[in-house]
Protein backbone atom coordinates (compact mmCIF):
# COMPACT_ATOMS: atom_id res chain seq x y z
CA UNK A 1 0.00 0.00 0.00
CA UNK A 2 1.57 3.31 -1.03
CA UNK A 3 2.11 6.01 1.62
CA UNK A 4 -0.73 8.49 2.06
CA UNK A 5 -0.73 12.05 3.32
CA UNK A 6 -3.65 12.76 5.66
CA UNK A 7 -4.80 15.73 7.70
CA UNK A 8 -6.06 14.83 11.15
CA UNK A 9 -6.16 18.43 12.34
CA UNK A 10 -2.43 19.04 12.89
CA UNK A 11 -1.70 19.66 9.25
CA UNK A 12 -0.83 17.20 6.51
CA UNK A 13 1.10 14.22 7.85
CA UNK A 14 2.25 10.81 6.72
CA UNK A 15 -0.52 8.34 7.55
CA UNK A 16 0.33 6.08 10.45
CA UNK A 17 2.93 8.49 11.81
CA UNK A 18 2.97 11.82 13.61
CA UNK A 19 5.42 13.24 11.04
CA UNK A 20 4.00 16.25 9.21
CA UNK A 21 5.04 17.51 5.82
CA UNK A 22 6.44 20.51 7.73
CA UNK A 23 8.82 18.17 9.58
CA UNK A 24 9.98 16.83 6.22
CA UNK A 25 10.22 20.36 4.84
CA UNK A 26 12.79 21.33 7.49
CA UNK A 27 15.23 18.84 5.97
CA UNK A 28 14.04 19.11 2.37
CA UNK A 29 14.73 22.86 2.31
CA UNK A 30 18.26 22.19 3.58
CA UNK A 31 18.87 19.90 0.62
CA UNK A 32 18.82 16.56 2.43
CA UNK A 33 18.33 13.54 0.18
CA UNK A 34 15.05 11.69 0.74
CA UNK A 35 16.90 8.59 1.95
CA UNK A 36 18.79 10.64 4.57
CA UNK A 37 15.53 12.19 5.77
CA UNK A 38 13.95 8.74 5.93
CA UNK A 39 16.84 7.34 7.96
CA UNK A 40 16.89 10.31 10.33
CA UNK A 41 13.12 10.24 10.97
CA UNK A 42 12.86 6.44 10.84
CA UNK A 43 10.53 6.45 7.87
CA UNK A 44 10.60 4.63 4.56
CA UNK A 45 11.96 6.44 1.52
CA UNK A 46 8.52 6.03 -0.05
CA UNK A 47 6.90 7.88 2.88
CA UNK A 48 9.37 10.75 2.56
CA UNK A 49 8.90 10.88 -1.20
CA UNK A 50 5.11 11.03 -0.71
CA UNK A 51 5.57 13.99 1.64
CA UNK A 52 7.91 15.73 -0.82
CA UNK A 53 5.40 15.18 -3.64
CA UNK A 54 2.69 16.68 -1.43
CA UNK A 55 4.93 19.67 -0.65
CA UNK A 56 5.61 20.24 -4.36
CA UNK A 57 1.96 19.77 -5.41
CA UNK A 58 0.70 22.17 -2.70
CA UNK A 59 3.72 24.45 -2.64
CA UNK A 60 1.95 27.79 -2.09
CA UNK A 61 -0.24 26.54 0.77
CA UNK A 62 2.47 24.46 2.44
CA UNK A 63 5.07 27.24 2.19
CA UNK A 64 2.66 29.82 3.65
CA UNK A 65 1.79 27.56 6.58
CA UNK A 66 5.44 26.61 7.08
CA UNK A 67 6.41 30.29 7.31
CA UNK A 68 3.67 30.86 9.91
CA UNK A 69 5.01 27.95 11.95
CA UNK A 70 8.55 29.37 11.80
CA UNK A 71 7.31 32.82 12.85
CA UNK A 72 5.39 31.34 15.78
CA UNK A 73 8.46 29.37 16.90
CA UNK A 74 10.66 32.47 16.63
CA UNK A 75 8.30 34.44 18.90
CA UNK A 76 8.66 31.85 21.64
CA UNK A 77 6.14 31.20 24.37
CA UNK A 78 3.75 33.85 25.71
CA UNK A 79 5.16 35.46 28.89
CA UNK A 80 2.62 33.78 31.20
CA UNK A 81 3.42 30.32 29.84
CA UNK A 82 7.16 30.94 29.87
CA UNK A 83 6.97 32.00 33.53
CA UNK A 84 5.20 28.72 34.40
CA UNK A 85 7.74 26.69 32.44
CA UNK A 86 10.62 28.53 34.13
CA UNK A 87 9.11 27.85 37.58
CA UNK A 88 8.68 24.14 36.81
CA UNK A 89 12.24 23.96 35.55
CA UNK A 90 13.56 25.69 38.68
CA UNK A 91 11.63 23.26 40.89
CA UNK A 92 13.05 20.29 38.97
CA UNK A 93 16.61 21.65 39.23
CA UNK A 94 16.18 22.23 42.98
CA UNK A 95 14.81 18.71 43.48
CA UNK A 96 17.65 17.19 41.45
CA UNK A 97 20.20 19.17 43.48
CA UNK A 98 18.60 17.95 46.73
CA UNK A 99 18.71 14.31 45.59
CA UNK A 100 22.33 14.74 44.58
CA UNK A 101 23.22 16.29 47.98
CA UNK A 102 21.51 13.38 49.75
CA UNK A 103 23.44 10.83 47.70
CA UNK A 104 26.75 12.59 48.32
CA UNK A 105 26.03 12.89 52.05
CA UNK A 106 25.25 9.17 52.25
CA UNK A 107 28.64 8.27 50.78
CA UNK A 108 27.40 5.07 49.12
CA UNK A 109 25.17 4.32 46.22
CA UNK A 110 21.96 2.44 46.74
CA UNK A 111 22.26 -1.16 45.69
CA UNK A 112 26.04 -1.08 46.05
CA UNK A 113 27.31 -2.66 49.24
CA UNK A 114 30.87 -1.65 48.43
CA UNK A 115 31.91 -5.30 48.35
CA UNK A 116 30.83 -5.92 51.97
Amino acid sequence: MPPVIVNRGRGPEIAGTRITVYDIMDYYKQGWHHTAIAAWLRLSSAEVQAAIRYIEEHKVEVTANYEKILERCARGNPPQLQAKLDAISAQARARFAEIRRQKLAGGTHEGNSGGH
